[in-house]
């Protein structure tokens, strides 16, 4: 039972990451003198035809984060469902 319960945590944090970045993109977020990948994103926009990397950088980064977290879910739930060592 506890191989499903991680993989459903870290959807919901990868999620929640997810959240918190178009919240804070869209202006009713954290505050945005915080510096998060989504309030960095925002103050980019008026930048974009000027200095892309703006949101360039801070849009892999956060997309890496959430392939990551997704990535270590998946390998718990290898690592800890005796079910799935058995079928190798």
């Amino acid at each position: 039972m506890l191989a499903p319960l991680i993989v459903q945590a870290t959807f919901i944090a990868a999620s929640a990451v997810l959240i918190e970045a178009s919240l804070s993109f869209l202006g009713v977020g954290i505050p945005a003198q915080t510096p998060t990948w989504g309030n960095i994103m925002a103050e980019g926009r008026n930048f974009v035809a000027v200095a892309f990397h703006i949101i360039l950088y801070p849009g892999i980064l956060l997309a890496t984060t959430v392939l990551a977290i997704n990535l270590l879910g998946d390998g718990l739930r290898d690592a800890l469902d005796p079910r799935l060592s058995r079928q190798l």
